[in-house]
């Protein structure tokens, strides 16, 4: 049975109100209309970063993501779920008989009274029909903010002076859905001025900057990242912000960029900052070209937050405090370890999602050690060694603050 959905006007959800249900009555065309509309309203509702619409032999299940958790939202009838992906496929402009490719879109829909979201589209032909996937993507400045996503003082202090300065390389690390571009884009907000020349090339792109020349990667079109940035670089750039660093085209570009006058912001795919480093490194890129233009790399995950309603002090025998990386002279008893329990107020009490981060300078002694290729170990105790925390050692401060719990950081900071 589907969990509960609400009505229009509820704020949580109703016992049995399967929104398929609360959508019957007059067409069929009509249903499907009215239970979208009632979809996408609840998702921005519980601010849901994505929904997924999947076929199978014998159901068609809608699944919502909160928090970085699929929950199911409802099952209706298999017999509608050709019409539910065209009428997404026309709100997105893609072609409706088109059905045995791939294809990517965009929409906006009117969520709420004078209110509308911008959502990603994205459909996949599979053996029981196609699967679609939305992706809310927020675009309001109130969220763009580097206060608000979670660095502790000196990594903020760290990444401002990074970004600050009028060339070399930021690099954002961390896997998909860890809030990678959000940290980006917050932080051309930071440098968006009349003063600059700022550039990105995205795969696509997600928010919209006024100020910022945005440009979406065409792969068959011959629009590559390699492509973009070449041709950023006869733009006059002071600011060029590279979706993803994904070969040693692109990575040997913009570390040359970054030599000759650039800020260059981009991210990769990696655990923790000094494996990106090597993972550089390992593309074929030049150890002194990576020395000499790398100024600062930080890794990130996105945490749970507590719910602050429902939350209960933690009965964590001292060992398990020992073994998830707290020192012995922290367990002082001067702070309260809290665990999620769940209310009418949070999903599973848990209510938002909070970055934890590990903020590395490359200092003078790291690029020393870059130019010996010593292994990511060895650069990490370097960054040890400068005081820079690890994603569990930056995730547990969280924990110490209360606003998550030593579960959630286990589970997200485990290599």
């Amino acid at each position: 049975m589907p969990p509960a959905f609400p009505s229009l006007s509820a704020a949580r959800p109703e016992a049995d109100a399967d929104p398929w249900v609360l959508s019957q009555g007059g067409s069929e065309e009509g249903q499907v209309i009215r239970f979208l509309d009632r979809l996408l309203w609840y998702a921005h509702r519980m601010r849901a970063s994505d929904l997924h619409f999947e076929p199978y032999e014998d159901v068609y299940r809608i699944r919502m993501r909160v928090d970085g958790q699929l929950r199911e939202v409802s099952r209706p009838p298999l017999a509608v779920k050709d019409r539910i992906a065209s009428r997404i496929k026309v709100l997105a402009k893609l072609d409706i008989s088109e059905k045995r490719l791939p294809q990517d879109g965009r929409m906006r829909h009117t969520v709420a009274t004078q209110q509308t979201a911008d959502f990603r589209v994205s459909t996949l032909p599979t053996l029981f029909g196609e699967k679609v996937v939305l992706r809310l993507l927020d675009a309001g400045p109130a969220h763009l903010d580097l206060d608000a996503l979670g660095y502790e003082d000196a990594q903020k202090a760290a990444l401002l002076e990074a970004i600050y300065r009028p060339w070399g390389m930021v690099l954002v690390t961390g896997p998909t859905g860890s809030g990678k571009t959000l940290s980006l884009y917050s932080a051309l907000r930071v440098l968006n001025g009349t003063g600059l020349n700022i550039s990105t090339a995205e795969d696509p792109s997600e928010i919209n900057l006024p100020g910022v020349n945005q440009v979406n990667v065409n792969e068959k079109a011959g629009l590559s990242f390699a492509v973009a940035l070449r041709a950023f670089l006869r733009q006059d750039p002071d600011v060029v912000m590279i979706g993803e660093i994904r070969d040693l085209e692109t990575a040997d570009m913009a570390l040359k960029a970054a030599q000759t006058g650039h800020l260059v912001l981009s991210t990769l795919h990696t655990n923790d900052a000094p494996s990106s480093l090597a993972r550089l490194r390992h593309m074929g890129v030049a150890a002194h070209n990576i020395a000499a233009s790398v100024g600062l790399v930080t890794a990130q995950r996105l945490v749970r937050r507590l719910c602050p309603a429902c939350r209960q002090p933690s009965e964590l025998h001292p060992a398990v405090l020992l073994n998830a990386g707290f020192k012995s002279e922290a367990l002082d008893g001067s702070w309260t370890p809290y665990r999620a329990v769940g209310c009418a107020d949070c999903h599973q009490g848990y209510l938002g999602r909070i970055g934890v981060f590990q903020v590395m300078p490359v200092s003078q002694a790291m690029q020393e050690i870059i130019l010996q290729e010593c292994s990511s170990a060895e650069m990490a105790r370097q960054a040890a060694r400068e005081g820079v925390l690890s994603l569990r050692e930056a995730g547990l401060r969280k924990v110490k603050l209360g606003l998550t719990s030593v579960e959630e950081i286990i589970d997200q900071t485990n290599a």
